[in-house]
């Protein structure tokens, strides 16, 4: 499905991330991988590299603007230029009412999901744009639509995600570049397995949530941006694509 593309993917270093950069490497992309945990990152990317993969590992924090363009960077100056993004790196909080969230944590939730998603965007599409055309996929949340029981700083931040992607599809559409968006219910990943550690009574609201009454493995999200970023989803683009087992259908 991706044979012969270059891929960045931020958030790499597990869940939702790891399984895509799998994922991607066994579609037969060259992946770039971003996120800020070193140690995992490298020994994911020699994981994909014994398999035969090409796989390089970029530590790096998505809230960083010179740390998003050095990724970018790298896939150009590795593998030759950038076909497709995922950029997927996030932090989630919750539990705490919004008169009581650390203005820290509010400022660290805006960083990482929106002011990370808008730097990487910033530096992938003009390497796309260089190359014809691209695929890129922001990773939103159910929490993108309405409020969850995450925080309202979450809350909040995945509704501008969607905001940057349909704005971003609408200016880059006529230069090739499509920008979509994943509207993610919960899944098992080590950040939900924080916050359910921190508020365990959410883990049956959360399950609940959905029509399927359970919570995705990673690699059920993964499948959906390795569609979005190749030729079968060719006339889709400013959509929010929900993979949520149901839950925005109701």
């Amino acid at each position: 499905m991706l044979d012969g593309r270059v891929a960045m993917i931020t958030g790499a270093s597990s869940g939702i991330g790891a399984a895509a950069a799998r994922l991607f490497a066994a579609e037969g992309a060259a992946v770039v991988l971003m996120a800020r945990r070193e140690e995992r990152l490298r020994a994911l990317a020699a994981e994909l590299t014994a398999s035969g993969a090409r796989a390089l590992a970029v530590p790096g924090d998505v809230a960083s603007d010179a740390d998003a363009e050095r990724a970018v960077q790298a896939a150009v100056t590795e593998f030759g230029g950038l076909d497709c993004a995922f950029n997927n790196a996030g932090y989630a909080t919750a539990g705490t009412p919004l008169h009581e969230l650390d203005a820290a944590v509010y400022e660290r939730t805006m960083d990482v999901n929106v002011r990370g998603v808008w730097n990487c965007m910033r530096h992938q599409i003009p390497a796309m744009v260089r190359r014809g055309g691209g695929s890129i996929v922001n990773t939103s949340s159910v929490a993108g639509t309405r409020a969850t029981g995450a925080s309202a700083a979450y809350v909040a931040a995945k509704h501008a995600v969607l905001g940057l992607t349909r704005a971003a599809a609408a200016e880059y559409g006529e230069r090739g570049v499509r920008v979509n968006a994943l509207v993610v219910g919960s899944t098992r990943t080590e950040m939900m397995e924080q916050v359910l550690r921190t508020s365990p009574e959410l883990e049956d609201r959360f399950a609940a949530d959905a029509i399927q009454q359970r919570m995705a493995a990673p690699v059920e999200v993964a499948q959906a941006a390795a569609w979005l970023c190749g030729d079968r989803s060719s006339f889709v683009t400013g959509a929010a694509v929900p993979v949520d087992g149901g839950a925005t259908a109701t």
